[in-house]
């Protein structure tokens, strides 16, 4: 976990953030949000919403007034307790990649599998800039799709000591991560006391998407139930990409989002009061000419940086960010739309923060050399928004009376007792000289990314667990994946 104490970068003013006020209020009144639910409908309904089918017009009152009920800061634990975080405030928390299907590993591009989810989520407790594997890495392929949420559970509460995120597929695959991780943080007392437990200090953040514009789906709802009625946070996050799911201009897509994440907290407050939640944001714009999603582009930096400065307005922590990207590659393009997404990530102070490293090709392929690339971004930026020390002592005054007058500094004193540690050393780069490069392969950032990623893998080390919880996780694993039919 990375506290971030540097200033905000707000680009927002009052009378813009009074424009966008209007807008989200008009959408949600006017035009309405849906909700493919019956029990959200039976719950706004009786909170005096006006519904009509599945859409429901909203009071704007009533939905800051229930926005207003969410935490604004709270702790999720992890089953290594140094490893818990706290979401909220100048914290940011981050987690791996999300979702993709496929794999990239070197040339080779194919169907993710179970073997790639592993070896994602024990890349992710090799880095320490790293708090989450995330969820679902990677869709593995070669697992049952009715079950295969018992075995990526599994695999994220054994390969890692970090927190974790839930399954979300249905409101039967979020019970299954519930009723593990009650297993889990029962520590052998029973998964009534592991219910306690998470419900007194969460332990795994879920992703609840829109499907935007306007409108969210049953299964999603479903989840999101499970989830907050346990007490477990969920991430309201709008899915937004301009000129496709909201209108072209930013601000338009702004007040969609605003109207989209709003309601959708609204009712994690109406299932369970003071429930935590996370102001989501996924957005970006689509390729005018060809359709095709664009990921690292000024728009999505401009949007991240307003979305930000919006959900601290609200009081809620927020979610946004990552090493966003459509090259289809671990290529230049590839890092500098990643950093065109991290920096602004660390300007706006996002507080949760999904598809740190691996993400490619538009979100399609999780990559193993992106995830060392992305990692070795996210270091360097950690180490940049680390405030400087002024003291008299790092003024090194005694170095200028020990050099004197066109000298250097390389046998200083100061810099003789300071030489390794004074600069940050990135783990990925090279600054060899041409002939020193040539002999040790000339390898570029991608070929020594690859040669790292192995190196972490073949050092990984299992974290520890307790027998007893492990064995009661497996067997809920295979009754489950019998009673599911796989």
């Amino acid at each position: 976990m990375f506290r971030n104490a540097m200033p905000r970068y707000e680009i927002l003013s009052q009378e813009s953030l009074a424009v966008l006020d209007s807008g989200w209020r008009r959408l949600v009144s006017e035009i309405g949000v849906e909700f493919c639910s019956e029990r959200a409908l039976d719950l706004f309904r009786a909170a005096g919403q006006k519904v009509e089918d599945q859409n429901v017009r909203f009071d704007p009152d009533f939905v800051l007034e229930q926005v207003a009920k969410a935490p604004r800061e709270f702790d999720v634990q992890a089953r290594n307790p140094a490893r818990s975080v706290h979401i909220g405030g100048d914290d940011m928390v981050f987690g791996g990649v999300y979702g993709p299907p496929f794999v990239r590993e070197g040339e080779v591009r194919r169907d993710a599998t179970m073997e790639d989810f592993r070896n994602f989520t024990r890349l992710a407790q090799s880095f320490d800039g790293l708090d989450s594997a995330g969820g679902v890495i990677c869709e593995p392929n070669d697992a049952p799709l009715d079950s295969r949420h018992l075995d990526m559970t599994y695999a994220l509460q054994t390969l890692t000591d970090k927190i974790y995120m839930g399954n979300v597929v249905s409101g039967v695959n979020a019970r299954d991560t519930l009723a593990m991780t009650e297993i889990l943080f029962g520590a052998g007392r029973g998964r009534e006391a592991g219910r306690a437990a998470i419900e007194a200090t969460p332990a795994t953040i879920s992703l609840i998407n829109c499907n935007s514009p306007l409108r969210w789906d049953d299964r999603m709802l479903d989840a999101q139930f499970e989830y907050s009625a346990a007490n477990q946070p969920v991430v309201l996050t709008p899915f937004l990409l301009m000129g496709a799911m909201s209108p072209v201009s930013i601000p338009a897509t702004l007040a969609q989002q605003l109207a989209e994440a709003l309601t959708g907290i609204a009712l994690s407050q109406l299932i369970r009061p003071g429930a935590p939640v996370i102001f989501g944001s996924f957005l970006s714009n689509i390729d005018m000419q060809s359709g095709s999603p664009q990921f690292g582009t000024p728009e999505s930096a401009m949007g991240l940086l307003c979305t930000g400065q919006i959900a601290r307005h609200y009081g809620l922590p927020v979610r946004s960010g990552g090493g966003f990207t459509s090259s289809q590659m671990p290529d230049a393009q590839a890092a500098y739309e990643a950093l065109m997404t991290m920096l602004p990530t660390f300007l706006a102070g996002i507080n949760w923060v999904m598809h740190t490293a691996g993400w490619l090709d538009g979100g399609l392929v999780a990559c193993y050399e992106k995830f060392v690339i992305d990692m070795q971004i996210h270091e360097m930026l950690q180490h940049a928004f680390t405030p400087i020390e002024f003291t008299e002592e790092s003024l090194a005054f005694g170095a200028h009376e020990e050099v004197g007058h066109g000298g250097h500094f390389l046998g200083a004193e100061h810099t003789m007792e300071r030489f390794r540690t004074c600069f940050y050393r990135p783990f990925l780069s090279s600054s060899d000289n041409y002939d020193r490069w040539m002999r040790g392969g000339a390898k570029d950032a991608a070929a020594r990314a690859g040669d790292i990623w192995r190196a972490r893998l073949d050092a990984y080390e299992q974290p520890p667990m307790d027998d007893a919880v492990r064995e009661e996780l497996e067997a809920y694993v295979i009754r489950r994946r019998a009673e599911l039919g796989d």
